[in-house]
């Protein structure tokens, strides 16, 4: 079954050179009790270590069951100790993190036993040693008798060929000694037991075969075996079936053993964590800004959409011209100032580089197609060169014009707003609308659910009808004095008279805050006119009666009435709205002025000739002539109606036919309010986020191509530009940076993780020892140790997650504090997954190391260590 032929072992070191054992020629039988005697030394314990695959020979050959060992690699060794030896040590050498059961089920882990089986196969090899009643135990609970009877229970489990023992009773008193040689000769009958001990009466009395070594020559053999037979037999290489232990039985050692140090392992994690709390920390207020920033993104975007307008200029060129960056080469000495000519330039600017975009193409496409500026928008606002004109008529005043606004010119600075007629100015006055709006009514966006999100209703109800409007108060539920006097809450008569005293030095004491109910505000009522009702027929002339406060007044007791149904107001969680104070009214009510006017009586007759002014009853000047009034152009009738006019009536004909000598017939619809619903003047589309407005771009680009004709083309206004964009990427790079500062602490941590894990190998060195010698491959040992940097690893960053959420609450409440601004911190679960599988993946890079020196270790010194 085993033979051994001319073994030697040489140990070498710089110095000398050791002769452990010298040509030792031994045969076992398939089962005896063989003891091996000698003093201490001898080469005894070398020569089990040799014949258990724990230390290798120098030379000659090691037989088992007829095959030869000569080209064993490391892998065979280990399946031969797992299937073939079991090992019984003087100090017993178990694992004292394991159970009694965990340490005897060991070396059937790693022959693959199913679970079942492993705990059956382990607690019948405990009750044929006497200690089924203690499989639950740890080893530092038994006594020494115990702890070699689990050694001999571990060594039988697996059903070894060959029992070796090392000096088993050293450590035992008699009584324990005597039992323990009890257990070894009843498992004799089966097996081949080989013992070394230097206890000649043991071995006298349960031994069936002596072998005695003197400094390492073997010189004495109590029942030899016939060493000629099966001398000319062929030797075969002999082989095992493979052990291998899986990660879960690794992770299940390392955790255990883990769990003996609960105290070094919580503070190692936590080490490990500081790194992944840093980065996590950085990651959770990044997106809390980034989220805050998208939030402002949305909600900005619905205040400044991109705006295409009828008509546009270069505000990029004129900017560069403005600051003054464009300048004549020319030779210049140093002790001149020269000027430089921009004033020319910006009037070629404002006169050459006005463009013109085809509207009414591009909101044709936008409604009829699917298409991506429809898709990446909240909404779309088509924008008409119309005022409405809006009233209130029942003030203590009477009546009091509330949009457009009267206020600045109640102060004298009406003529600061005034707008000219020429498309260089209209451009002008388009680009600052929306900075210099002193208008109270506000067009609502077409998404009640946009608004919803960023306005709670107070009262009320929200707009469903053409005449049904919404008051808008601040967050703090207040409305300005100035949007109190534009909407005739206020009279604007106190607030001349105040700028007159201010004017005139005179003290000027302060208003008192004026309250108003829901009540009151619901009951407001306003009141609508088109551009046509300002102009009455008189004998067949159409008359400006604009500053007729009477005739005003009988129009508005006719006119459509707009009651406010709500109040809202900006909420909490709104950064920027499109509304501030003043009434929100939907698209409808423009769309009813419009579609009104265009059925008005001055317009259809102005349509039916268009070739005539409605106003002056004379052609439309042409190719730039001047038009000047003449009485004998007229026809008998007009004259005849021009005659019974009175002083007052003819005054205003004249100033009439003045206004309108210019005229062209377009100019005159526009007057009128007849615009077309189909031909807008601005088109401004409001975004979803920067993303999608990034798409809006492009598919305006895409649709400019696929217009055959230039004029066609669109070019735009983008107020917000990268402004924005601009904040997100500085927050990137800062997140960037500091997570590059921080991450210096990950290399730190595992650099430590990695010491720990060297001094855990130099901990468990005979643990080591223990698991090579049943069979435990190098690369499981390592297995084990990188298990153990995983499982801590994984603490690690669970515990930087779990410690990072928890200072996200204080940290919440220290930036609102300081800012006032509601940032959520948070960390993103994909990044939470993200950082535990990085610490998990840098904590077991730095145990690479230190697991590889301990696969490496020599079992039979690891065994020596205590």
């Amino acid at each position: 079954m085993l033979e051994l032929k001319n073994i030697k072992k040489t140990y070498i070191t710089d110095t000398e050179k050791v002769e452990a054992l010298k040509d030792i020629d031994i045969k076992f039988r398939k089962s005896e009790f063989v003891s091996i005697l000698g003093q201490s030394g001898c080469g005894k314990t070398t020569l089990l270590n040799i014949i258990g695959g724990l230390d290798r020979y120098t030379s000659g050959n090691l037989i088992i069951n007829g095959k030869s060992t000569k080209e064993f690699k490391d892998k065979d060794w280990d399946s031969y100790r797992n299937y073939s030896v079991g090992f019984v040590f003087q100090s017993y050498n178990l694992i004292s993190h394991q159970t009694v059961l965990s340490n005897v089920e060991l070396a059937l882990t790693i022959s693959g036993v199913s679970k079942t089986e492993r705990r059956k196969r382990a607690i019948e090899a405990l009750d044929s040693v006497g200690l089924k009643d203690q499989i639950n135990k740890k080893p530092n609970q038994l006594s020494g008798g115990q702890m070699q009877r689990v050694a001999i229970a571990r060594a039988l489990v697996n059903n070894p060929d060959i029992i070796l023992a090392d000096e088993p009773t050293g450590a035992l008193d008699t009584k324990t000694s005597v039992q323990v040689m009890e257990i070894l000769k009843k498992i004799a009958k089966d097996k081949l037991i080989i013992m070394v001990t230097h206890n000649s009466d043991l071995a006298e009395k349960y031994s069936t075969r002596i072998i005695k070594i003197l400094d390492g020559k073997l010189i004495d053999d109590s029942n030899p075996i016939d060493k000629n037979k099966d001398k000319k037999k062929k030797l075969e290489k002999a082989t095992f079936k493979k052990t291998s232990m899986n990660y879960l039985t690794a992770l299940q050692l390392s955790l255990n053993n883990l769990l003996t140090k609960k105290g070094r392992t919580i503070l190692t994690a936590f080490a490990g964590s500081i790194g992944i709390i840093g980065i996590a920390l950085i990651l959770a207020i990044s997106t809390g800004v980034q989220s805050y920033i998208d939030k402002i993104e949305e909600e900005t975007l619905s205040s400044y959409p991109l705006i295409i307008e009828d008509a546009t200029i270069d505000m990029t060129s004129m900017m560069e011209t403005m600051m003054g960056e464009v300048s004549i080469e020319t030779d210049k000495k140093n002790d001149k100032i020269y000027s430089v000519d921009i004033m020319d330039q910006m009037i070629s600017i404002l006169s050459n580089q006005v463009e013109t975009n085809n509207l009414t193409n591009l909101k044709k496409y936008i409604e009829e197609t699917n298409n991506d500026i429809k898709n990446n928008s909240t909404a779309i606002q088509y924008g008409y060169n119309l005022d409405l004109n809006l009233y209130k008529s029942d003030t203590e005043n009477g009546i009091v014009r509330v949009n457009p606004s009267t206020v600045l010119n109640s102060l004298g600075m009406g003529g600061m707003l005034e707008t000219g007629n020429s498309g260089i100015m209209s451009v002008a006055n388009n680009s600052m609308s929306m900075a210099n709006n002193t208008n109270a009514w506000t067009e609502m966006l077409d998404n009640e659910e946009l608004l919803k999100t960023q306005y709670d209703l107070l009262a009320g109800s929200w707009p469903k009808n053409y005449n049904e409007v919404v008051l808008i108060v601040s967050e703090n539920n207040e409305i300005s004095d100035y949007t109190l006097y534009t909407l005739g809450l206020k009279d604007q008569k106190e607030l001349k008279e105040r700028i007159n005293k201010i004017q005139k030095g005179e003290t000027v004491e302060a208003t008192e805050s004026t309250s108003y109910s829901y009540e009151e505000l619901l009951n407001l009522r306003y009141k609508v006119l088109l551009n046509s009702d300002y102009y009455k027929k008189e004998n067949g002339f159409w008359i400006d009666k604009s500053d007729d406060d009477d005739f005003i007044k009988g129009k508005l007791d006719n006119a459509e009435e707009i009651k406010v149904v709500g109040i809202i107001r900006q909420n909490d969680q709104s950064v920027a709205t499109g509304m501030s104070g003043g009434i929100g009214y939907i698209k409808d009510l423009k769309e009813y002025v419009i579609n009104s006017s265009n059925e008005a009586e001055i317009v259809k007759e102005q349509k039916t000739n268009p070739e005539i002014n409605v106003f002056s009853k004379m052609a439309f000047p042409k190719n730039g002539e001047n038009i000047k009034f003449d009485f004998n152009s007229l026809s008998p009738e007009e004259q005849m109606k021009l005659g019974a006019l009175s002083s007052a009536e003819l005054a205003e004909l004249m100033k009439t036919y003045t206004d309108n000598a210019n005229a062209t017939y377009e100019n005159n619809l526009k007057k009128l309010g007849a615009v077309d619903l189909n031909t807008p003047s601005t088109i401004s589309i409001y975004p979803k986020n920067f993303e999608a407005k990034e798409n809006i771009e492009i598919a305006i680009e895409e649709y400019n191509k696929m217009q055959t004709e230039e004029e066609n083309q669109i070019t735009y206004t983008d107020i917000v530009g990268t402004m924005i964009s601009s904040v997100s990427s500085i927050v990137d790079i800062i997140s960037y940076v500091l997570i590059a500062f921080v991450a210096i602490s990950l290399v730190v941590s595992s650099i430590m993780i990695g010491i720990i894990t060297y001094i855990s190998v130099l901990e468990r060195t005979k643990e080591i020892g223990i698991l090579r010698a049943i069979g435990v491959s190098k690369k499981d040992v390592s297995r084990i140790f990188n298990a153990e940097t995983l499982i801590i690893g994984f603490i690690a960053g669970i515990l930087g997650i779990g410690v990072t959420m928890l200072l996200t609450l204080p940290i919440n409440n220290v930036i609102y504090s300081l800012t006032g601004v509601k940032i959520i911190t948070r960390v993103p679960l994909i990044a939470g997954v993200i950082l535990v599988i990085i610490s998990v993946i840098l904590t077991l890079v730095g145990g690479l190391i230190p697991s590889r020196i301990a696969s490496k270790k020599d079992p039979v010194i690891a065994l020596r260590t205590e």
